[in-house]
Order: structure tokens, then C-alpha cells, then sequence
């Protein structure tokens, strides 16, 4: 299990230095991933398969299931900024999945034609969150493979509790504001795909309540992975777009399900894996 902090997001995980893929197609297929796709009762999906016809929301890279109860947010990453440090321009990173007291953040990222990069992840993840966060870590097998439980010391300094919201803070034990920190768990999944890495980052009540992770299961389950054709260096982050619904007015009939936030604003606290 683990306690953690936060840390932005390019790449899924820190590694060696790879090579860029070349653009051809081939015939062969790394063995991990047509296992995981010849095994899958369903997805996520790549967009050349026959998928379910359901509602989602385009997101570019990835199409992300919509349903009662959720909300999404996109987080962004600072492209220019003023002299001061403010942020001028951005770019789109993560796309927050929000049911109830839980939060996924999915990611995809370009990956080799033979060989799955989950497995190189998870170990780098592991190894950040042991040395670099002094955590602790749990591997087991879930509904998409092999998956990273992590529990991660977070601090709860007198500025830390001074800027949350009241009836948060009042929700933390006495112990954990008496010893100064907070255990912080953390799902860590990942799925891959054909030249393609999806990546999903769970926190909040899902690690426990059954049914609200049952929810979050349904999203991923159901989320179609657009690669594309251009060739990309594994582990490069396939290029996010904000959805039409997030304009203002931009809801169509029927999306009234659908809870859009401002995607300019902070999304909530989770683990970013580079």
C-alpha cells in the first residue's frame, strides 16, 4: 500500500531512451498485446475495432464513455509562461473522470508495435513511489491485468490544512493531523494496446466502495483509444482535444447526464506519473 505526492505528467514513467517506431505497419504483434486483446470480454478499444455504439465524449486521443452521475475535466500543462511564472498558455495532459467521492485520470500514450510498455512502468512507478516518496507498493491481478496499489505519506502541514475546505478538513482523523501526514492511496492501471499505452490513475473512495469502482470499470472498460497514424517516439503522449460539450452552449440533446467543468481550472488532487 502507499502514501503520495503529486507530480506532473508527460510520460507514463521515466526510463531509458527509446527510438522512435517507424510509421509501417506489420503483421506481427507483441505477444502481451494480442494476448490481453484476443482475452478481453471487452475493451478499452482500439478506434480500428468493432466497438459498442455508446455515448462518448471525443477527447481526441480518446473517446471516454458518458453516463448518469459523472463528471469530466481535462487538466492542462503550462506551454509559456509570464515572467513571473503564471501560466500564459497550455496544453491538455489528462482527462478526470469524477463519480461521487472518486477520481480516474486517463492518459495514452504511444507505444513500440511489438512489445506492451506496462510492465517497464509499473516496475519504474514502483521504484519512484518506494525511493522517491518513501511509500509502499502492492502488486496485484484486477480486471485488466496486472495492476500497482500504492499507499504514499501526503503532509498535512498548517498550510496544507489551512487551504482545504472546511468540511474536508473536518474529515481527516485527529491522528493523522497530530502526526503531521496523511496515508494517500493510490490504483494505478494500465493497458496495452496496439501501438498504443493507456494508463488509468485511480483515487477516492473507489480504492474501497465496490460500487463506485464498478463505475470507473465501466468508463475504462469502455474507452476507445484513437491512435493515428503518424509515427511517435514510445511514451509520447498522443495529443489531447477539449470536446465540443465543454463550449459554452455546446451540450446536445440527451447530454444532460453529462457534468461538464471549466477544463482551465485545477483538476483534483491525484498522482501524475511521468
Amino acid at each position: 500500500m502507499a502514501f503520495g505526492r503529486r507530480r506532473q505528467a508527460e510520460e507514463p514513467a521515466e526510463g531509458p531512451e527509446v527510438t522512435e517506431e517507424p510509421a509501417e505497419d506489420t503483421e506481427e504483434e507483441a505477444p502481451a498485446v494480442a494476448e490481453r486483446a484476443d482475452s478481453a470480454a471487452g475493451g478499452p478499444w482500439d478506434s480500428e475495432d468493432s466497438f459498442p455504439d455508446i455515448q462518448r465524449l471525443d477527447f481526441g486521443s480518446m473517446l471516454v464513455p458518458v453516463a448518469q452521475g459523472l463528471g469530466f475535466q481535462v487538466n492542462f500543462e503550462a506551454t509559456q509562461v509570464d515572467e513571473e511564472g503564471n501560466p500564459l498558455d497550455g496544453r491538455p495532459v489528462a482527462v478526470l473522470v469524477q463519480y461521487e467521492q472518486s477520481v480516474m485520470q486517463l492518459q495514452a500514450f504511444a507505444a513500440p508495435k511489438r512489445t506492451g510498455i506496462w510492465d517497464d512502468v509499473r516496475r519504474e512507478t514502483a521504484k519512484d513511489i518506494q525511493e522517491e516518496a518513501q511509500g509502499q507498493i502492492q502488486e496485484g491481478e484486477g480486471p485488466f491485468g496486472t495492476e500497482l496499489l500504492a499507499m504514499i505519506p501526503t503532509p498535512l502541514t498548517e498550510e496544507v490544512l489551512a487551504e482545504m475546505p472546511a468540511e474536508a478538513r473536518e474529515q481527516i482523523p485527529a491522528e493523522f493531523v497530530e502526526q503531521g501526514w496523511a496515508p494517500q492511496i493510490i490504483r494505478f492501471l494500465g493497458v496495452d494496446g496496439p501501438r498504443w499505452f493507456l494508463q488509468a490513475v485511480v483515487q477516492g473512495a473507489a480504492i474501497e466502495d465496490e460500487e463506485q469502482w464498478q463505475v470507473l470499470e465501466d468508463v475504462l472498460n469502455g474507452v476507445v483509444v484513437v491512435r493515428g497514424d503518424a509515427p511517435m517516439p514510445p511514451r509520447d503522449l498522443l495529443e489531447l482535444q477539449i470536446p465540443k460539450e465543454f463550449s459554452e452552449g455546446g451540450e446536445e440533446e440527451g447530454e444532460e447526464a453529462v457534468e461538464t467543468f471549466n477544463p482551465f481550472e485545477r483538476g483534483p488532487e491525484i498522482t501524475e506519473v511521468r
